[in-house]
């Protein structure tokens, strides 16, 4: 596998997480525009990757194969996870 194979590889791994977190902080700031208005998109997207990153490792670990339902579940769970404590602390 050349680097170039290796890069997309482990960048299709976390896109699903990075695109489901930026849609997550974009819908949450929507619709508790209020409420939230001290976080930052960012800060919100940013934390929701992180969350998501995490636990897609930890469904590779646990399942040893990528895509499968329980890691996608724990992904989301992951996400929302983060962005749920963020909202509690501000």
């Amino acid at each position: 596998m050349s680097p170039l194979d290796a890069f997309w590889h482990i960048a299709n791994l976390f896109l699903p997480a990075w695109a489901v977190a930026a849609l997550l902080a974009c819908a949450v700031k929507l619709l508790w525009r209020r409420d939230l208005a001290a976080l930052t998109w960012r800060r919100l997207a940013l934390w929701g990757a992180a969350g998501g990153s995490v636990a897609v490792i930890a469904a590779l670990v646990i399942t040893g194969h990528d895509g499968k339902m329980i890691g996608y579940g724990l992904m989301l769970a992951g996400i929302s996870l983060a962005q749920w404590l963020l909202m509690i602390r501000r």
